[in-house]
């Protein structure tokens, strides 16, 4: 009988857990703590973002710069940053995703120092440029990093931790815009800007403590090591033993391998000289949908007008009719506040949820919102009086845009494309999803005045919500729900474009299918 029961239980362990994950597993401790730590990085990100949006007012004061100028000063960091995710991807595959967090604190910490010592527009720059490397290289290595650690039960949840650390850093940037903003003008927005430098610190000694990424260990051959992780980072020692063998086999090394250290051939070990090759030059369908999905999330999550209203919060509310300092700094610690607190919904809703209701809702929101703001800014522009009810609505727009931006456009274009592609393809394939959200960011960011003298500050938030309509229509059409899905199922579900819901429901078919012959089996052999 004992023999029985075994090959009863041999025969349907190992299926089980693929086609019947556990419903509601506890949540992983010390994979929580991991991603946490790794995601902390976006803190630099966020800081910078809000502190910027208040020193600005207090730069321009003492420096005496244009408005060009002042474009420029805010949104160069976005492009600098290309050139840190850029590098992060092969830094990433060279010493590791831990060693790369801590790299991008070191220099975060350098820019920081640099912008808060500068004396003059051209030392200010060159603080911005060497932050923005260290930005670059914490926005593409945290998803990266988390997504790798994380078992597939959370995954949405743990991914969407670097969004919620960026919000972090807006309010904490906000918060020291209106405490400095009492000392003066040439002291007080270099503590702001300086004392981002802390927390950069406090990061890299963090993230030292963390274990490096299984995949990047399994890539390097160690598998011992990855095997060690794994098993700490999943639900269950039957997940651990599936992770393993499924980046076993991206990383095209033998199954039945169980020794604790192997050589791997260079190609793998660098990411392979074909990742470019396979990722843009001859991708697979599977890939071309891929990328569309995470260059056009990542376009635009920063085309729909962020960057501009919490970059620019102060001068946005200055239109709306709230003249003093003190007034539109508060009111900017109001975004902050909100944007923090929202964020919170989407992190505990993404796995619950899933992620194309939270991304469709959340657009549809911020398209509602921005047609109210450039309402609201458009009657106070073309009348000489105060009115009451249209500043109100401008402030009840700005605080329901950037809600609505957090329970969805916010984290889940970290999320999924930490999520999506290959693993042999991941680490590049994300940073160019990054490179289009720091391109796209800079050149909103860097023509907001311009724009807005150009076509009225009303003009300009109707502009922004013609493209969320089109975003909408995009993310619709063409993104399947990878809610629940381990990272290597993601092939199958991509490569039919528009044609994704039939692929979904032929995968839902062949899984009840499996699943009937996996419970058969062990009733057959049960009652054998």
């Amino acid at each position: 009988m004992a023999e029985k029961n075994g090959a009863s239980s041999s025969q349907t362990h190992f299926p089980i857990p693929a086609f019947d994950p556990p419903r509601k597993p506890k949540r992983n401790k010390y994979a929580l703590a991991c991603c946490c730590l790794a995601s902390m990085t976006s803190i630099l990100l966020g800081y910078d973002i809000g502190v910027m949006s208040g020193a600005i007012i207090y730069i321009q004061k003492d420096l005496h710069i244009t408005d060009i100028q002042k474009e420029v000063v805010m949104g160069i960091l976005s492009v600098y940053s290309l050139l840190g995710s850029a590098a992060a991807g092969r830094t990433s595959d060279w010493i590791g995703r831990r060693y790369t967090i801590v790299f991008a604190g070191a220099i975060f910490f350098a820019g920081a120092l640099l912008m808060g010592f500068a004396t003059n527009y051209a030392f200010l720059m060159v603080g911005r440029f060497v932050a923005g490397i260290g930005v670059g290289y914490a926005l593409m290595i945290a998803p990266v990093y988390t997504a790798e650690v994380s078992p597939a039960s959370s995954r949405g949840f743990l991914t969407s931790f670097p969004e919620v650390f960026i919000n972090f850093g807006l309010l904490l940037g906000y918060v020291s815009n209106f405490a400095f903003s009492k000392l003066p003008t040439n002291i007080g927005w270099r503590f702001m800007l300086g004392i981002g430098a802390i927390p950069s610190i406090i990061l890299a000694i963090g993230v030292l403590a963390m274990p490096e990424s299984p995949r990047w260990l399994v890539v390097q051959g160690r598998l011992g090591e990855a095997k060690r992780v794994l098993d700490k980072t999943s639900d269950s020692l039957e997940e651990s033993r599936l992770r393993l063998s499924d980046i076993k086999e991206a990383a095209g090394i033998p199954e039945h391998c169980e020794d604790d250290v192997i050589s791997i051939s260079k190609e793998h070990h660098h990411g392979g000289s074909g990742v470019w090759r396979d990722l843009l030059l001859r991708p697979t369908p599977a890939v071309r949908h891929i990328l569309m999905c995470v260059v056009g999330i990542h376009f635009f999550q920063q085309a729909s007008g962020i960057d501009s209203i919490v970059l620019y919060s102060p001068e946005i509310f200055e239109k709306a009719g709230i003249t003093k300092d003190t007034d539109k700094l508060l009111a900017a610690m109001a975004i902050g506040f909100t944007k923090t607190m929202f964020i919170l919904v989407a992190t505990f809703y993404l796995d619950k949820i899933g992620r194309r209701p939270l991304l469709l809702s959340s657009v549809a929101g911020m398209i509602l919102s921005l047609v109210g703001l450039a309402i609201g800014l458009t009657i106070i522009e073309h009348v000489d009086h105060k009115m009451i009810w249209a500043i109100a609505l401008c402030i009840a727009s700005v605080l329901a845009y950037v809600a609505f931006f957090s329970i969805g456009m916010g984290p889940i274009p970290w999320v999924y494309s930490s999520e999506i592609f290959p693993l042999r393809l991941r680490a590049q394939g994300c940073s160019m999803g990054v490179a289009a959200n720091r391109v796209t960011s800079g050149v909103i960011s860097m023509t907001f005045i311009s724009l807005y003298k150009g076509i009225s500050i009303g003009g300009a938030f109707f502009l922004y919500a013609g493209i969320a309509t089109i975003a909408f229509v995009f993310f619709y059409t063409l993104y399947p729900e990878t809610q629940g899905k381990t990272l290597e199922e993601m092939e199958v579900l991509f490569g039919t474009f528009f044609k994704w819901r039939s692929t979904m429901r032929a995968l839902k078919e062949k899984k009840g299918d499996n699943k009937g012959q996996v419970q058969l089996g062990a009733t057959i052999v049960t009652s054998d």
